[in-house]
């Protein structure tokens, strides 16, 4: 198969999350096959802030996605994530 490229936004539950933290965990929290390529902390409104996160994704597992989509719903204090752009490298 190939590789994905996919950004997510990851919104946090309040202004008290951590989201230094969240950064420094993420490679232990995410499947095999996936790399991060890039994370930064953006602002939303009212000082509430997002984490952006861009991965490379092998898609030899049909599943990774999915896999992905739920390891980061897993993470304390993420209320939603939203996958804002992928593309086939």
């Amino acid at each position: 198969m190939g590789q994905i490229v996919a950004g997510y936004d990851l919104m946090p539950e309040g202004t008290e999350v951590d989201l230094n933290a969240i950064i420094e965990k993420l490679p232990t929290l995410i499947p095999a096959g996936i790399q991060i390529t890039e994370t930064s902390i953006n602002p939303v409104a009212f000082g509430l802030m997002k984490i952006t996160a861009g991965f490379v994704i092998d898609d030899t597992d049909a599943e990774i996605g999915s896999k992905l989509e739920d390891a980061l719903r897993g993470i304390d204090g993420i209320a939603e994530i939203e996958c804002v752009a992928s593309t086939v490298l």
